[in-house]
């Protein structure tokens, strides 16, 4: 049976609570005399010795095993919207892509400003191009009916891209050597499992098996294993028109999984940094490049994307949104949490002291960028009634209707 609207709201505010919850016990954990304790069990191995790799530990599990599953989620919720969802049609593209782009360059400039091009810290210029969409959402399910439907809509949609293009910078940048016989495996499990789509396979379970094997592939070719979630998403039928949709089916099946165990898991895992007692460590290169990628950078590159596409007309202005909750969603857009903690650990390989700094500014972006941007929707527009939430949805909906009362957005 599908949920309600506020059932979803409802499980997306539990969600980002959920994960704010798991962050703030790992800072505890860190930074109290259990830190020993949690880094043990971080570091504790088990399961299979592979070739090459050996036994995994626990954060590598979660890091490239948990994760190519939260990937998976993300390649099925992308693959559906751009067929049929927000992102079906060329119009419905266009200014979210603008708007992510901005989103994805500027906080990188910013970064590679503040930390002066230096080369040992070029490699996190993505850290702060992330956003986390889980996060984001929850702090809009917690502001209730101060942020309304096309805000969501707006934000959901250029972190969609967003995704896109974070997936797009682990594949091509953050790989080792490729092991060239491996990635042919990859590549063709891939093949294997997109033909199986095109002759009318329906269960899931062969391609589940396929995701495992192409899971493994993957890790060996030296492209990050991640990655192998997105490519299964990619064959996974989507079966438009069809009563049970194999997509729609395992996105609905993993969702509750993705968002209440694998996601808080892995920012217990990655949030844990000891924050030392003099904070003016905040203002070193690295940890202040990304501080300000994220709460300066993506205020100003996807704010200002917006602004230039509809002053330019190269794309429309969002139905029944106002400026003023667009900027409050741009700046929310600076919440990088997971991905941001994610890139961070794959950009400084070896340097558990960059990756640690990299964590400080995560946090303080991120938990910057939710308050002000938190603040901003809050104080930005007066409450409106419950009956506001049926017109704001029916003018996202029919735009018409809100031209014919003779209202503009201001």
């Amino acid at each position: 049976m599908a949920s309600t609207p506020k059932q979803i709201q409802a499980q997306e505010k539990l969600a980002g609570l959920v994960l704010i919850g798991a962050a703030a016990l790992a800072l505890v954990f860190a930074n109290t005399g259990l830190a020993h304790h949690y880094h043990d069990l971080l570091a504790f191995k088990f399961g299979p010795s592979w070739p090459r790799f050996g036994q995994f530990s626990v954060e590598y599990w979660i890091v490239d095993g948990l994760m190519a599953i939260f990937f998976l989620l993300v390649g099925l919720e992308v693959k559906r919207e751009w067929y049929e969802g927000r992102l079906a049609t060329p119009e419905a593209r266009r200014l979210p892509i603008i708007a992510a782009l901005g989103g994805m360059a500027i906080p990188a400039l910013v970064y590679l400003l503040v930390t002066g091009f230096s080369p040992p810290l070029q490699s996190g210029w993505a850290i702060p191009a992330a956003t986390d969409i889980a996060f984001a959402i929850g702090v809009l399910a917690i502001l209730g009916r101060y942020a309304p439907a096309s805000i969501k809509l707006l934000l959901v949609t250029i972190a969609i891209v967003d995704d896109i293009g974070a997936v797009a910078i682990i594949a091509l940048v953050y790989t080792a050597d490729l092991n060239v016989l491996a990635l042919a495996a990859a590549l063709g499990t891939t093949a294997i499992m997109g033909t199986m789509s095109l002759y009318g396979v329906r269960k899931l379970t062969p391609f589940m098996i396929g995701f495992a094997i192409l899971w493994f592939f993957t890790l060996a070719s030296g492209v990050h294993a991640t990655i192998a979630g997105v490519l299964a998403a990619l064959t996974i039928p989507l079966g438009r028109g069809e009563k049970r949709s194999p997509l729609r089916k395992l996105e609905h099946d993993i969702h509750p999984w993705v968002m209440f165990l694998i996601v808080p898991v892995f920012g217990f895992a990655a949030a844990g940094v000891h924050v030392p007692s003099d904070m003016g460590a905040i203002l070193s290169p690295l940890p202040l490049g990304i501080m300000l990628g994220l709460f300066v950078g993506k205020q100003l590159g996807i704010f200002g994307a917006i602004y230039v596409a509809i002053r330019f007309k190269l794309a429309s202005h969002p139905h029944g949104a106002r400026w003023r909750q667009i900027y409050g969603a741009a700046i929310l857009c600076g919440i990088g949490f997971t991905m941001s903690l994610f890139i961070g650990k794959l950009a400084f390989p070896g340097n558990p002291e960059a990756v640690d700094a990299a964590k400080i500014g995560t946090l303080a972006g991120s938990l910057l960028s939710a308050l002000v941007g938190f603040i901003v929707l809050r104080l930005g527009h007066p409450r409106p009634s419950a009956n506001a939430d049926i017109e704001e949805m029916r003018d996202v909906l029919h735009p018409r209707s809100k031209l014919e009362k003779g209202e503009v957005p201001d």
